[in-house]
């Protein structure tokens, strides 16, 4: 929600600014035709409306998990535990609300919880976990309040660094009852934009303020009109409105700003009105009144939120159509107060809210621009994207058209388990739940996988949403191999990662599809499992007679490995043909980067898994010795026309354990004839 702002005069300009360090913000190539106000200006000129949704920061470590985090919502259906469902409803908020397509989000800037820091609940970690992590275009609030220049053009360059582009510049809200001045700082938006424009020249998209009824500390109406028409003078892109209860309210304010000459895109700020407390505290903050017909109708039943929510959703719907239909409101702007329900309801009723489940690539994509060329992957995070960007974060350059033949990819190192985007989004105690309070053999730990993979309860009743390698439920894409997972997962092929073999399929496909319409996408199968040392015999003896058709690569923790992959060289398992385009790999299979996943993979186990029990304990010592022992594996089976012949290679495993030829005395060698021989050998005899 965005804070009052004051926009008198402008008591600073370009030639003040130039204190600061320009010289220490280093020019970061982006691709032009990314640009928030670009894709606004192709969506407005398009007749296409759009919306957007704006967060505020959570003011505890759970809750920036939560707000980053999504279990699909049959999770909730799912669980037999209350305590876990009600955890669970939290769990989803930038990837459930960012699965209907909002052009873009915003993050609110709050002075008192270190917005500018690294801790997980600042404004400045949220707004690039929401760029770099979830894909979320992201607009960061920034503020005048209680900041030196210095300190602001830090927090710029901290900004650009972390792959945002875009800022709101605001004053803020005084610290106290009154605004005090800011001798070494901005007391106005104005000279906020000034400043960016001057230090950062046109890397930033800036948006500002606007007040549908005037700033409550502006002189009048019209005054409050000049200072807008200021900011964007200085360097603004486009205008956000502070919330208001009547479509006319907004409409008046758009045509007088025309009058003045602001020619710039202005979204409205529409509040759902969802609880009569929460109104009540907006209100407050923004000095607005509220009509008399909406009190009438909301007095009578303040103490009944569900029926208050069902009025705002209404309410909201009625005046956002009046907005759309005048021509004047290419995109409505949302006020969530980190809730989805109303919004959702009204963006459903809209026509806005369209869940595509077409992807863009088979993988989650950032929002960073440096990333923006970046078309081709490893197979191996597919669960795990998240590590994946954090792990390359500091590439310079990004795989694009091909992986290439690199033998040395720089993946950094993953110690920092414990980050709040890279942990798991279920509390020590939901675990436990899900993967064991107490394990007594391997088979327990088979009985979890399986669990997981089948969606049914555990031995203690529990559903299994998650393992420390997918920490979502089982994807669609998965399902498809479902039984033939399960058969396996019960005698200790621990799957952590597959994929089915697919010919031709259209891009469309609601389960298998990516890219753009009109094309087709083609798979080979992959399989990737946790083992143990004896299986990993039988199927070595077993793989001979599948090469060349299998590529296999198997490696335990310690790093002693075996593949048959030629010169180590990538083997791309996903692509996809599309009408004037070149063919697109996305996806590979490649030795090396295997060998830096295996760290994490294995490390899993016990960052993830073992740390829930003891020190000691039978449970974490279950864990240890799997960790210890067994072998990670990698199939692909190569003629992806052909049905999957992996399984057949695990069931001919099995067989021959279960089958073991007949050995010859352990005293017998080649070089060692048998008593029939040495018979016919010895005269005399």
């Amino acid at each position: 929600m965005f804070s009052p702002v004051c926009d008198g005069a402008s008591n600073s300009g370009c030639e003040s600014s130039k204190e600061s360090s320009r010289s220490s913000t280093p020019v970061l190539d982006t691709d032009r035709t990314d640009r928030l106000r670009d894709k606004m200006r192709r969506r407005t000129e398009s007749g296409d409306h759009w919306f957007s949704l704006e967060f505020f920061p959570p003011r505890t470590a759970s809750g920036a998990v939560n707000l980053i985090s999504r279990y699909v919502a049959e999770a909730l259906a799912c669980s037999s535990n209350s305590a876990l469902s009600f955890e669970l409803e939290n769990y989803h908020l930038f990837d459930r609300m960012g699965s209907g397509g909002p052009l873009f989000i915003d993050v609110t800037w709050h002075p008192a919880g270190d917005p500018g820091s690294d801790k997980e609940t600042s404004s400045m970690m949220i707004a690039s976990t929401a760029v770099n992590y979830c894909g979320l275009e992201s607009i960061l609030h920034l503020t005048c309040c209680n900041q030196t220049k210095e300190k602001i053009t830090g927090y710029l360059s901290k900004a650009k660094r972390l792959g945002l582009k875009n800022i709101m510049a605001l004053r803020g809200d005084p610290m106290g009852a009154d605004w005090e001045e800011e001798e070494a700082g901005f007391n106005y938006a104005t000279d906020l934009v000034k400043h960016i424009r001057c230090e950062f020249d046109d890397y930033f998209d800036i948006c500002v303020a606007g007040y549908p009824t005037g700033h409550p500390e502006a002189e009048s109406y019209d005054e409050d009109l000049r200072h807008l028409k200021e900011k964007v003078d200085a360097g603004a892109d486009f205008i956000i409105t502070q919330l208001f209860f009547r479509a006319d309210t907004f409409l008046k304010f758009v045509r007088d700003c025309r009058a003045i000459g602001i020619t710039c895109p202005i979204l409205p700020g529409i509040f759902p009105i969802q609880g009569y407390q929460s109104l009540r505290q907006l209100v407050k903050l923004s000095k607005l009144e509220v009509p008399e017909e909406i009190m009438q109708v909301i007095e009578p039943i303040k103490d009944n939120d569900a029926a208050i929510r069902n009025y705002g959703i209404e309410q909201a719907v009625g005046m956002c159509r009046v907005l759309l239909e005048s021509g004047e409101v290419p995109g409505l702007h949302f006020y969530t107060l980190n809730r989805e329900v109303a919004t959702m309801e009204v963006l459903r009723q809209l026509g806005l809210w369209i869940e595509d489940p077409r992807r863009t690539l088979p993988w989650a994509v950032s929002a960073h621009p440096k990333r923006k060329v970046e078309d081709v992957r490893p197979i191996f995070w597919a669960s795990r994207p998240k590590s994946y960007i954090y792990r390359t974060q500091d590439w310079d350059d990004f795989p694009n058209g091909r992986w290439g033949n690199s033998s040395s990819p720089a993946f950094g190192e993953l110690n920092d388990y414990y980050l709040f985007y890279l942990k798991s989004k279920s509390s020590k105690d939901a675990l436990l739940k899900m993967w064991g309070e107490e394990l007594t053999s391997e088979q327990s730990v088979y009985e979890v996988f399986t669990s997981y993979i089948t969606a049914q309860p555990n031995v203690a009743g529990h559903k299994v949403m998650c393992l420390p390698w997918n920490d979502d439920p089982l994807a669609p894409e998965t399902n498809l191999l479902k039984d033939e997972l399960d058969k396996v997962n019960r005698r200790g092929v621990l799957t952590i990662n597959s994929q089915p073999s697919i010919n031709g399929k259209p891009s469309s496909d609601p389960i298998v599809g990516w890219g753009p319409p009109g094309g087709y996408v083609f798979q080979k199968a992959y399989l990737e499992f946790f083992t143990s040392s004896e299986n990993v015999t039988a199927l070595l003896k077993v793989l001979k007679k599948y090469e060349p058709r299998v590529n296999y690569h198997i490696v335990n923790v310690h790093g002693q490995n075996t593949t048959n992959a030629h010169d180590m060289q990538p083997n791309a398992v996903t692509w996809g043909i599309f009408p004037g385009r070149e063919i697109v790999q996305p996806t590979v299979v490649d030795p090396v980067s295997f060998l830096y996943w295996k760290d994490e993979a294995f490390a899993l186990w016990i960052e993830q898994w073992a740390k829930l029990y003891e020190d000691e304990s039978p449970s974490r010592m279950i864990i240890k010795y799997i960790h210890d022992n067994y072998f990670l594996v990698n199939l692909v089976d190569n003629d992806f026309p052909l049905d999957n012949c992996l399984w057949q290679v695990i069931d001919d495993m099995f067989e021959l354990l279960d089958n073991p030829p007949e050995e010859q005395p352990a005293e017998q060698t080649a070089e060692q004839p048998n008593d029939e021989q040495s018979d016919k050998e010895q005269p005399g005899k």
